[in-house]
């Protein structure tokens, strides 16, 4: 299965996601521009050693394959591995080949919505994979900063992490370090990994619409992302610790904020960080699925730890009770975060 070089969009497109190096390049305009707007805080110019995705509309050529057993099965895809290569079957739909010896993925579909969901998953857990290995790891949380001090919300999936983050974008005086996954390092500083933000349809009333795009995820239904540059000029690049917040929704009522203990706190960040739930991880592109190779992780989950105890320490710790109205769960964190510095 040959790569179609001559018909890419644009040319390779190079980023830097703090040391993993990749080029986008591709036949199917719609989801390269895509990514590319994802990863623009990352834009660098081209390396030779960049890894190569290529994204390529059209269809794949199951025929191609070698005779091989599937060793992962995950809800979007089966995937089949004969040595260094894997190939990765969504359903007939589409097919990727991810080569681990040289970084390089390929992926082929005419579903458009597919080419950019298979390649941005990607790309996370191989970020993600590298970021672990140089002891910098992925919360699962809204990451935004007020005069230089990181302020991280912890929330479970579907718990409103991005609604809030796009209510409180309307405050000048707040940047945006993540609105899904900012990063923590040893001494507990939390750096930017600002992507898209991903809304429900029923919160893009305020998003210009040359500033969205609609995806229609392979698991999880429909979804309004609202690109880079829509808040660019929002980006904080670092923050030092400063509040961590368990987020929680009430059926009624309004949105108050109360002292959170240390037992909570600690176990919030485990399971947001160290075991990462809500994270993406991608393990039909990382593992082998095999017992020794997921007790080799072991060590990772160490320095996660060991990450998310130097932030706690550095951090005070709440309890955040969001209600119904987004702009006052908004307004009511503000003014308590500028309240306390």
């Amino acid at each position: 299965m040959g790569s179609l070089h001559s018909s890419s969009v644009g040319g390779d497109q190079a980023f830097d996601v703090y040391g993993y190096r990749f080029s986008i390049r591709g036949s199917s305009r719609a989801a390269v521009e895509g990514l590319c707007e994802d990863f623009a805080f990352f834009r660098s110019p081209p390396n030779k050693n960049d890894r190569i995705i290529e994204v390529l509309d059209q269809e794949p050529d199951y025929c191609c394959l070698p005779s091989c057993v599937a060793s992962v099965y995950t809800p979007r895809n089966v995937v089949f591995r004969a040595g260094d290569v894997s190939y990765i079957d969504y359903s007939g739909r589409g097919l990727a080949i991810h080569d681990q010896s040289t970084g390089q993925f390929i992926v082929y579909s005419r579903d458009q919505d597919l080419l950019y969901e298979s390649v941005y998953l990607y790309l996370i857990s191989q970020a993600s994979s590298f970021l672990d290995s140089k002891h910098w790891h992925r919360v699962h949380a809204l990451g935004v900063s007020v005069h230089g001090r990181a302020i991280l919300v912890l929330l479970p999936m579907g718990g409103g992490k991005s609604t809030l983050g796009w209510e409180l974008l309307k405050y000048p005086e707040l940047k945006l370090l993540s609105d899904d996954s900012p990063i923590v390092d040893a001494r507990g500083r939390v750096h930017a990994f600002p992507l898209r933000i991903g809304l429900l349809d029923d919160d893009d009333a305020s998003v210009p619409v040359e500033n969205r795009r609609l995806i229609r995820r392979m698991e999880f239904g429909q979804k309004i992302l609202v690109s880079y540059r829509c808040f660019s000029d929002r980006v904080c690049a670092e923050a030092d610790p400063g509040f961590i917040f368990l987020g929680s929704r009430i059926s009624s009522g309004n949105c108050c904020i109360e002292p959170a203990d240390l037992g909570p706190t600690m176990r919030a960040m485990i399971s947001n960080s160290v075991i990462g739930l809500g994270l993406f991880h991608g393990l039909e592109f990382v593992l082998n699925a095999s017992a020794l190779e997921l007790l080799s992780k072991f060590p990772v989950g160490l320095s996660r730890f060991a990450n998310c105890l130097s932030l706690i320490r550095r951090s005070k710790a709440f309890h955040l009770r969001l209600a119904r109205d987004k702009s006052n769960n908004a307004r009511t964190l503000i003014d308590f975060i500028c309240g306390v510095l």
